[in-house]
């Protein structure tokens, strides 16, 4: 496992670019940092406590901040996809319809709209290989939830995928073959499509987040202080 750089207050959400950079949130100081050819520039001072990133089909930005999830365009300006939220956006997923899932304490949204309350503390959000399904880290009762995703974009009755029994339970991902990554403070933990447990991955930091690297491979991993990169032999799923 290789440290791509370290000395932030509390990094989170994090993605990697199709043309090869990588953002991630440094929670603790309210910034969207920019990796890219082992330099660290600032992609945007005062994010507003900016958490879970992923990006459109267009490439804009989307991100979790403190009581709204927003777009950044590409002149740089910043429209509000939901906005006033009662509880802090925390991670958020794209779908290729269009259809933006993201949690909260409150629960699941689609949109500007509560999907699910079934979870107690909905962390992490991802979607299945064929985007048929949401799979959701619950803090609350220490599980991976999985919901089917109705033709129009709501959301099923959920069922555990698995339960994840830890203190501590953050972003999730599949990849091509439906396994399912998890952060968790042992480590990142990976899940057979069956709910198998298959491996853990031994992080020297606890790891809030995870994503695939560029061009969809490898792990990019938020951890306390500093992002790190582990090569895996799977390819992650492929959202934007």
């Amino acid at each position: 496992m290789d440290r791509l750089v370290t000395g932030f207050q509390s990094t989170g959400g994090l993605v990697s670019s199709r043309i090869g950079y990588l953002l991630f949130s440094d929670v603790g100081a309210s910034k969207i940092l920019k990796w890219k050819d082992g330099a660290v520039t600032v992609f945007r001072e005062k994010s507003n406590g900016a958490n879970g990133l992923t990006f459109d089909h267009q490439g804009r930005l989307l991100a979790c901040e403190q009581d709204r999830v927003t777009r950044t365009e590409k002149d740089g300006s910043i429209t509000v996809l939901a906005g006033a939220l009662r509880e802090r956006p925390i991670d958020l997923i794209y779908a290729i319809d269009g259809n933006v899932y993201f949690s909260s304490a409150a629960g699941i949204y689609r949109g500007k709209e509560i999907a699910s309350r079934e979870c107690d503390r909905a962390v992490g959000v991802t979607l299945s290989p064929n985007q048929q399904q949401l799979y959701v880290s619950d803090a609350g009762q220490q599980n991976i939830r999985v919901f089917d995703i109705a033709p129009n974009g709501s959301l099923n009755k959920g069922r555990v995928f698995v339960p994840v029994k830890n203190d501590s339970l953050g972003g999730l991902k599949t990849d091509e073959s439906g396994k399912v990554w998890i952060a968790t403070s042992i480590g990142i933990q990976c899940f057979a499509p069956s709910g198998e447990h298959l491996e853990t991955i031994a992080v020297p930091e606890k790891p809030s987040n995870l994503n695939w690297g560029n061009g969809f491979h490898g792990l990019v991993i938020a951890a306390q202080t500093s992002i790190y990169r582990h090569a895996v032999k799977a390819s992650g799923t492929r959202t934007f």
